[in-house]
């Protein structure tokens, strides 16, 4: 049988397609977490600014829990491209 007829399968589409998947989740959930944290760091300077303090913790708040989950989701793919 000549090469050109080979019916071996050159490209896995089942694993292409769970790479793009999870690449796509994983940009969103990235740029989500680094969204509410910079719109938690931001919040919280206007609102101290304005001294409006119990703002100001809440805006902490939610900064500390985007800045987490970032870290989280940096920390988990990280994981994953070392450990496959």
């Amino acid at each position: 049988m000549s090469p050109l007829f080979s019916t071996a399968t050159i490209v896995d589409w089942e694993a292409l397609l769970d790479t793009a998947v999870a690449s796509l989740v994983a940009a969103l959930v990235v740029t989500l977490a680094a969204s509410v944290a910079i719109y938690g760091a931001a919040t919280f300077a206007d609102a101290q600014r304005e001294e409006r303090y119990g703002m100001a913790v809440a805006a902490a708040l939610i900064g500390l829990v985007g800045g987490l989950a970032f870290a989280a989701t940096i920390g988990v793919g990280l994981y994953v491209m070392i450990n496959g």
